[in-house]
């Protein structure tokens, strides 16, 4: 892989750790399987590109964006608590739906080009003049997201989220109401998740309504893939650790692409790392077993 290549798998790998964390916050610590993010993602990608192709502010856009994927993610949380439709299948439904208002949202368009307009990349480019201004600019949006996050889990609203996915039930014997901090969770979650469809939006210049199809594979992978490597021994390590991820996950992508590995087959090779990964504690149980059988025999 050349350098070029390198930086540019680091640039799209931290946007992605931004999604990575909405997932990390829906399938960890809510321990919610939460499908609203194929969509969510699109939400936030067509949110943030109509706003940039009609002229309108870019960090607008991404505002809007994070605006449009709390209200998707509230939407499942809603359908979880109140209709008691199960969480797995309210973010299916939603998922479906999503694809026809993002379709809306994009003015009745498959996609939308955005070569002509303007993004937080150039802007950021223009006022701090570097050729590595995009990947400064995805550090120190990264950051604040990591920042607001394990500032958020660490106060008494926060440490209620996190009981809520340990133990719903005890949540409630306190006198918390556990739905709305699943709805709280949720709209945060898929709020991040469009975020990163926002950013990713401007990043690519481009915006297609199908770019959303897999991306719950690819946050889950990324946040399997840094606990295994990065360890999760303090909350803030594990925000870090997902989002290492991330990064890693789009590198090992970029590196398939050197290999000259046909695009079609991306998805299988997102499959294969996520299973590798979720195999990886019980393949070392195992080995530590026959290890122990093995000294034991001696």
């Amino acid at each position: 892989m050349t350098f070029i290549a390198i930086i540019g798998s680091i640039e799209l790998g931290l946007i992605y750790a931004v999604m990575a964390l909405g997932v990390f916050l829906s399938f960890r610590t809510l321990n919610t399987p939460d499908l609203t993010v194929d969509g969510s993602m699109v939400t936030g990608m067509a949110t943030s590109a109509i706003v940039c192709s009609t002229g309108g502010n870019p960090y607008l856009a991404l505002f809007l964006s994070l605006i449009a994927g709390c209200l998707a993610g509230s939407v499942t949380a809603l359908l979880n608590t109140k209709l008691k439709i199960e969480p797995l299948l309210a973010g299916i439904l939603v998922m479906l739906g999503l694809y026809s208002v993002n379709f809306k949202i994009m003015g009745g368009k498959a996609n939308i080009a955005l070569i002509d307009s303007g993004n937080i990349y150039t802007s950021f480019g223009d006022a701090f003049p570097s050729e590595y201004s995009s990947l400064i600019l995805g550090l120190i949006v990264l950051s604040i997201v990591i920042a607001a996050l394990y500032y958020f889990l660490k106060t008494r609203l926060g440490f209620a989220l996190r009981a809520t996915g340990d133990n719903e039930e005890m949540v409630r014997a306190s006198g918390i109401n556990s739905n709305a901090m699943r709805l709280m969770g949720l709209a945060i979650s898929n709020g991040f998740v469009a975020l990163a469809g926002g950013m990713l939006s401007q990043y690519q210049s481009f915006t297609d309504i199908s770019m959303g199809v897999g991306m719950v594979v690819v946050g889950l992978a990324s946040v399997i893939i840094g606990e295994v490597v990065f360890g999760t021994k303090s909350l803030l390590r594990r925000l870090i650790a997902v989002s290492l991820g991330a990064v890693l996950y789009r590198m090992v992508i970029s590196f398939a692409y050197y290999l000259g590995m046909p695009a079609n087959d991306l998805k299988l090779v997102s499959a294969i790392i996520v299973t590798i990964a979720l195999s990886t504690g019980i393949l070392g149980e195992k080995f530590s077993l026959r290890k122990k059988g093995g000294v034991k025999n001696a």
